[in-house]
């Protein structure tokens, strides 16, 4: 059964959460333990229950709780204790009913890797790939530690491409909303003014006009047409292909495509360094890494140093023959195979290449700024240059 419950702790401060246990009695019990005072303890009903289990967490939480678990893990604690003592935590109850599933099926023998592959978490494929390293080796919390820095890593990469087009989002739209809204507002009002001199007034004020009045005339229209075209641009943003397409359209563009050529390229290499030094063997990180890599173009390269890897060529050579990495990169691989540190070396040139795809995202950012501000400023001139054009053709004042 799960306890909904309201206390006091050992402060005074009021706490609640749910707890998931046999009876009430041991939920009051447990309370204790905590060191809390129970106010009210309300049993969920299957609906109540079944509901909070469909409200998936954030990833950031899920992250959280796998960090948890890999303290405990390191500090001694055993996989089914740490598990069981996560699944009565006060954490969201999506998470905590997954590790109470979780205990279930270790308390029947079931390997740990399987019963993390059969939860509700959908987490990257590589996290379950280390931990079922790790059971072979013994190494089940390093494993897991492991992943979790990859998987915040890749999350910080994301959260990194997210954060940096915000800025130079809300600029664009701002721009197309002033433009919008002198076409909208301002320029019909020296438009009816201006019926029966249409032959005597100067092309641009002519086209800066019609604009106008075509753009209040059409508003639903235009409108519509916005609203199916974003409803499009989503459509297509899902689909597999158009977003291969996509990517392989902005690798095209100077310094963006490179940013996120280094980006891929650096989220390889460190996936590769974590399976390597968790005891994967070399042909199957290869293939592990190579899954995760977005680019078809790069993708088709890192396939092509696998086959190469397989008919008996080294990696560092491998990479040099189909150019997949930087010149420092090929020098960094192939002192780490020579020295017996291709995992480290690995890990050095992912962090070199991430520093290097943030110094090109803040160049980026600096160029996108005044760009966009040079072209929305130009737009708005043009605008009010032909609006001051046609008061002064009216007024038929000459220079």
């Amino acid at each position: 059964m799960r306890y909904k419950y309201q206390a006091i702790d050992g402060q005074g401060q009021e706490v609640s959460g749910i707890l998931t246990v046999e009876t009430e009695r041991d939920a009051i019990r447990q309370l204790q333990r905590r060191g809390l005072t129970p106010l009210s303890l309300t049993p969920l009903d299957a609906k109540m229950q079944r509901k909070l289990k469909v409200a998936k967490p954030r990833q950031r939480d899920v992250l959280v709780v796998l960090h948890e678990l890999s303290t405990l893990l390191e500090s001694g604690v055993s996989l089914i204790e740490a598990v069981e003592s996560l699944a009565h935590s006060s954490h969201p109850p999506f998470i905590t009913q997954n590790f109470n599933e979780m205990a279930k099926k270790l308390r029947q023998g079931t390997a740990f890797s399987s019963a993390l592959k059969a939860s509700d978490f959908k987490l990257p494929w590589y996290i379950y790939q280390l931990v079922e390293s790790g059971e072979l080796t013994g190494k089940v919390a390093q494993a897991l530690r492991d992943g979790v820095a990859q998987l915040e890593y890749d999350t910080q990469v994301t959260d990194d491409m997210r954060n940096a087009m915000i800025y130079p989002i809300i600029l664009i739209s701002s721009g197309v909303l002033a433009v919008l809204i002198i076409f909208i507002v301002v320029v019909p009002r020296f438009s009816s003014i201006l019926r029966n001199r249409n032959a005597d007034i100067p092309w641009l004020a002519k086209a800066v006009l019609n604009t106008g009045m075509f753009l209040n005339n059409n508003m639903l229209l235009i409108g519509g047409g916005l609203v199916f075209f974003v409803a499009l641009l989503i459509y297509l943003l899902q689909q597999p292909t158009f977003r291969t397409q996509l990517r392989e359209l902005v690798l095209r563009l100077p310094l963006v495509g490179t940013w996120l050529l280094e980006s891929e390229t650096a989220r390889w290499a460190s996936m590769l360094g974590t399976l390597l030094e968790n005891r994967v063997a070399l042909m199957r990180a290869l293939e592990l890494a190579g899954q995760g890599i977005m680019l078809p173009s790069l993708h088709a390269k890192l396939n092509q140093v696998t086959r190469s890897v397989r008919s008996g060529v080294s990696l560092s050579q491998a990479l040099q023959d189909n150019e997949a990495l930087t010149p420092t990169g090929h020098n960094l691989i192939r002192v780490g195979e020579k020295s017996g540190e291709l995992p480290k070396m690995l890990r050095s040139l992912s962090k070199l290449l991430e520093q290097s795809g943030r110094v090109r995202m803040k160049r980026f950012l600096l160029l996108i700024e005044p760009i966009a501000i040079l072209v929305i400023g130009a737009v708005i001139g043009v605008i009010v240059t032909g609006i001051i054009l046609a008061i002064t053709s009216v007024n038929q004042i000459k220079w």
